[in-house]
């Protein structure tokens, strides 16, 4: 089992806590979002929040976010209006935490107007622990100690 998620034997599995706090890092600073327009937490779900700067032709007038779970993966959706439930506007398919630059290579093509029409579907329950030790092999982590120093919330 410790070879599939890339760990030596004896070696200390990352808490999906410090791995997502680097991964939602490394995804913002690929796409120009600065760290206070980003946040993530992780309690009965895992999520993160990162607010965009741009919009797309069909909604100008209406500010996006990048938002990412668990569960469903990344997704740009409309920031909503008082209690509106944000609508998606496209979901990322594929893996549930792609590298950073294919995030930020979808939000480019969402933004371009380049996209796919379909939604992904909701997939079945995960393994945190195998969701942790695959976002933290990401190049490019932080420490605990450098994220909290740079206010990303942990």
């Amino acid at each position: 089992m410790l070879s599939i998620l890339d760990l030596e034997p004896g070696a200390t599995a990352p808490s999906l806590e410090s791995a997502l706090a680097s991964y939602v890092r490394q995804v913002a600073e690929q796409i120009g979002v600065p760290l206070d327009a980003v946040t993530h937490e992780v309690t009965d779900t895992a999520t993160a929040y990162l607010g965009l700067s741009s919009s797309t032709a069909a909604l100008p007038r209406r500010d996006l976010m990048l938002v990412w779970d668990e569960r469903l993966g990344w997704s740009i959706a409309i920031e909503p209006r008082g209690n509106d439930r944000p609508p998606v506007i496209r979901r990322l398919r594929g893996h549930l935490a792609p590298p950073p630059g294919i995030v930020a290579q979808f939000v480019a093509d969402v933004l371009d107007g380049r996209h796919n029409e379909q939604l992904s579907p909701v997939p079945a329950q995960l393994d945190r622990a195998a969701l942790a030790a695959h976002i933290d092999a990401f190049p490019g982590r932080l420490s605990n100690t450098d994220a909290s120093a740079r206010g990303i919330r942990q």
